[in-house]
Parts: C-alpha cells; sequence; structure tokens
C-alpha cells in the first residue's frame, strides 16, 4: 500500500510540496552583479510586510546570499522574528539616524542564519518622525549611513548581495528615509478586498521621491500575499494585480499559513521555523525568482 495517496486534495497537496523542497534543495540563487537595496512598502497595514521581509532575507541568506535587513518600523517586529536583541540598550537604527552613529555599531548577526544580519529599531524610534525634521539632510540620513557601511563591508571584501529595509505603515520621514535608500520598491498585497485601495497614492508618492529625491527608484516587485486559491476573491484580486502590473508581479503567491503566522512567536522566520511547509516553499519560490530577475534586469 502506497504511503501517500495522491489521489487526496491532501495527499497531492503534500506530494506537490515535497517535489518543491526536493528542487529548491539542489538550487542555487545567483548572485547580483551589485548590490540590491530594496524598500518593502505598502501604507496599508496587516498586508504581510514584516513577514515578506524577514521571510524572503532568510530565503536568500539560506541560500549563501549575504543579506541585511533594516527594520525602521517602531514596532520592531522584523528584529523580533529574526531573533535580534532590541530593547532601548541596545545600538539601532534610532542611534544611526539621530546620532550619526556608523551603522556597523548597529548591526547585529541574525542566531539562526549565517549570511543574515540585521539593524534592528528600539521603540525609541517612534519619536524619530519629529527628531528628523529639525536635522541636516533629514531625508538623505539612511541613504549615506547606508553607503559607508556598504563600502566599508565591500573594502573588507565580504559585498553584501541583498539590503530589504522593512518599513512603518505611513508615508512619514522615515518611510520617505527607505525611499530614498533604496534602489527597488517591493510591495506585498494582500489578496483580498480592497487590496488595490491606497496604492494609487503609494504609487505617487514613490513617484515624487523618484522626481525630486532619488531618480534610482522604481516599483520592481510585487508579491501576492495572504492567497487562498479554494475563493473566488483571491483568483480574482490576483487576476486584476496582474493585469495591472504585469512586469512586477511575482509567479509565486504566498499562501495564507499557519506555519507563517507562528514562527515569530518562536523568534524565528518560517525559513528556520519549518522549512518544508507551504508557506516557506512559496517564500523561498518567492527569493529565488527575486534573484533570477536581479541578474537579469542588472546583469
Amino acid at each position: 500500500m502506497p504511503i501517500m495517496d495522491e489521489s487526496t486534495p491532501l495527499g497531492a497537496q503534500i506530494a506537490r510540496d515535497n517535489r518543491r523542497a526536493q528542487r529548491l534543495a539542489t538550487t542555487t540563487f545567483p548572485k547580483p552583479d551589485a548590490t540590491r537595496i530594496f524598500t518593502v512598502a505598502n501604507q496599508k497595514g496587516g498586508v504581510g510586510k514584516t513577514t515578506t521581509t524577514v521571510n524572503i532575507a532568510a530565503a536568500l541568506a539560506s541560500q549563501g546570499l549575504r543579506v541585511l535587513v533594516i527594520d525602521i518600523d517602531p514596532q520592531g517586529n522584523a528584529s523580533t522574528a529574526l531573533g535580534i536583541e532590541h530593547s532601548t540598550e541596545v545600538n539601532s537604527i534610532y542611534d544611526v539616524l539621530i546620532d550619526d552613529l556608523p551603522m556597523e555599531e548597529a548591526v547585529a548577526q541574525c542566531p539562526d542564519i549565517e549570511n543574515l544580519h540585521c539593524v534592528p529599531a528600539t521603540i525609541d524610534l517612534a519619536g524619530a518622525e519629529i527628531e528628523l525634521v529639525s536635522l541636516v539632510a533629514r531625508e538623505q540620513r539612511l541613504a549615506r549611513s547606508l553607503a559607508r557601511y556598504l563600502e566599508l563591508r565591500a573594502e573588507a571584501e565580504d559585498r553584501v548581495d541583498y539590503v530589504i529595509i522593512d518599513c512603518p505603515p505611513s508615508l512619514g520621514l522615515l518611510t520617505v528615509n527607505a525611499f530614498v535608500a533604496a534602489r527597488e520598491v517591493l510591495i506585498p498585497i494582500q489578496c483580498e478586498y480592497y487590496a488595490l485601495e491606497g496604492l494609487s497614492q503609494l504609487l505617487k508618492n514613490i513617484q515624487l521621491i523618484h522626481k525630486h529625491l532619488n531618480p534610482e527608484l522604481q516599483v520592481s516587485t510585487i508579491l501576492l500575499t495572504m492567497f487562498d486559491g479554494r475563493t473566488n476573491l483571491s483568483s480574482q484580486v490576483a487576476e486584476d494585480v496582474r493585469a495591472h502590473f504585469p512586469r512586477q508581479v511575482l509567479d509565486v503567491a504566498i499562501p495564507r499559513s499557519v506555519r507563517i503566522s507562528e514562527a515569530p512567536s518562536y523568534r524565528q522566520t518560517v525559513i528556520t521555523y519549518e522549512p518544508n511547509s507551504s508557506g516557506a516553499l512559496s517564500y523561498r519560490e518567492a527569493a529565488e525568482e527575486i534573484s533570477q530577475r536581479g541578474v537579469k534586469s542588472h546583469g
């Protein structure tokens, strides 16, 4: 008798996931030609922004690529998911932005994945919006500090391949700093009603940043999250988003997944918490697609 009956929906799903895991186990992700800097943004809350940041970062790093996550959301959820200490005593992105602390003094190693580092966010960041207003070159502070750090790493022949910045769900000065520092924007879009609402405002703001502060900025990647293949609504939203942004939307959509939701409570990403769950496999495939696109578009 076969161990697994592929004729049942569950059996078919398990068999499919096993094949995906086997393929990923033998796949290598290409290194980009130059450091790629992403800002993960969507001013709508609850779309999977932080989840996407940490899981894409972990998936890339677990393939041997060198990844830096910068957490500029005062809630510090990305720092938590990566197992990084972010009490007010530790050096954080707040000290970098407000006190000109060199970024290398705030970078912490992720305990689970060798090539993954993070600049944590502490609650101090909640007041940074107001403190930034009076500072010189307030929109460029993150960009300048990051450029110096990347130069140091390159000189030490330890080049960073990916920088991924997790933003707060608003369009204040912290998010503007992230947009000015980045070259690419990754927008997670939830496969639910109102998914495209607010997106035109976000795109308008990105255009303004592109025009006045950072001509290199482009929306390169859109990732569909919380996809439920059993509902017409999810499929309809996915179709609409693909019709609007045919080049930017990744082929892989991230499913609704209990494992993805559980992982942060163990101070982990789903990539280390349950690497062969369908949620982790989807994030690993999304990271693979991002890495391959990078070689095509930057090669």
